[in-house]
């Protein structure tokens, strides 16, 4: 089992200390006995402790920096929301086909916000320029929040916020299970807790760093319990020998353990495996050992947002993807709502 997540050391931007929460997580983690340094900026951490990149990089992985976000603009959220709103950025985990990989880049420290009250007031604006349509704001653009969010209850903030919000939802997806102090979060039924999910090989192989299925499925049941609209991202989806048994195995889990009022309004994001080639350069260099198959001969050149190409499956493949995973959804969870294929 994957322990909840604690940084080995702690970078602080001194005008955090302006902030409640920057003040009180400084103060737990001095009262943990973890390194603190200064920087001026989230974005300028140098001098991490490591000989080469490889050291370098897995101590950034384990280096909270508690900041600011100076940033108030919303970048979209496609197809999963309207926008992404940004109380964190980065992950603990060592997902190996992880886009992160490309957009940290040098800087995959993990980095919580503490001016949380400003990000709310922007998210207001945001939800009053479409209302009375509602506008749904993604929590997990480029970080897996609930992954800290036991540290810094930001998360939580936001659940009960947009719970008492009349045009605002919230959505989010983790690969943890560490999830017991969002049970009693007053969400009003504005959030949709969601879980990627995998079949073991995947989980095994490539999701080191993680939550194992059943800790996640045993989460899911607990958010289920507590009311959550519940929702599961199946992605990457990666053919491998026996992808179809390993799917199926995942979805008769799922169904074996989910109480059935969740099956109700219960949601599917099924998202395929993709790499562009500047992810195939850092993540062998990242993890030289991977089984990742990363053959650009193998797959179909799509061109992707901002003018950047990725590899995707085939055609045929990709239909028989969207074949298997949707029968397996509508055998399983008839009355789940499958939101989108990518």
């Amino acid at each position: 089992m994957v322990k909840p997540f604690v940084p080995q050391l702690v970078y602080v931007e001194p005008k955090a200390l302006e902030y409640p929460l920057g003040k009180k997580l400084i103060e737990k983690f001095e009262g943990m006995g973890i390194e603190i340094r200064q920087t001026t900026s989230h974005n300028q951490i140098r001098n991490l402790p490591g000989d080469n990149h490889f050291q370098k990089y897995r101590t950034a992985k384990s280096t909270l920096v508690v900041g600011l976000r100076k940033t108030l603009k919303f970048d979209t959220s496609k197809p999963s929301a309207e926008y992404a709103i940004p109380f964190a950025t980065g992950c603990m985990g060592h997902c190996h086909y992880c886009y992160l990989q490309t957009t940290m880049g040098s800087k995959p420290y993990i980095r919580t916000y503490v001016n949380v009250e400003e990000i709310f007031e922007a998210a207001e604006e945001y939800m009053k320029e479409r209302a009375p349509e509602p506008t749904r704001f993604e929590a997990s653009c480029t970080s897996d929040i609930v992954g800290i969010d036991h540290l810094t209850h930001t998360l939580k903030r936001a659940i009960e916020y947009f719970g008492k919000s009349e045009y605002g939802q919230l959505r989010f997806v983790t690969k943890f299970a560490h999830v017991d102090h969002l049970l009693d979060a007053k969400h009003n039924g504005k959030t949709r807790f969601r879980f990627s999910v995998n079949d073991e090989y995947i989980i095994k192989y490539f999701e080191p760093g993680t939550s194992r299925l059943n800790e996640r499925i045993e989460a899911a049941v607990k958010i289920a319990e507590a009311g959550y609209p519940l929702g599961f991202i199946v992605a990457p989806i990666y053919l491998h020998e026996g992808w179809q048994e390993g799917y199926k195995e995942m979805f008769e889990k799922l169904e074996a353990a989910l109480p059935s009022n969740a099956k109700k309004d219960l949601t599917f994001e099924l998202i395929q495996h993709r790499f562009t080639k500047p992810a195939k350069r850092v993540i062998q260099e990242n993890y030289p050992m991977t089984k990742l198959e990363l053959d650009e001969s193998k797959r179909k050149w799509k061109w992707g947002r901002y003018g950047i190409g990725k590899y995707v499956y085939t055609n045929e493949e990709q239909e028989d993807i969207k074949d298997t995973l949707g029968s397996y959804i509508h055998t399983y969870f008839p009355e789940a709502k499958i939101e989108y294929f990518t």
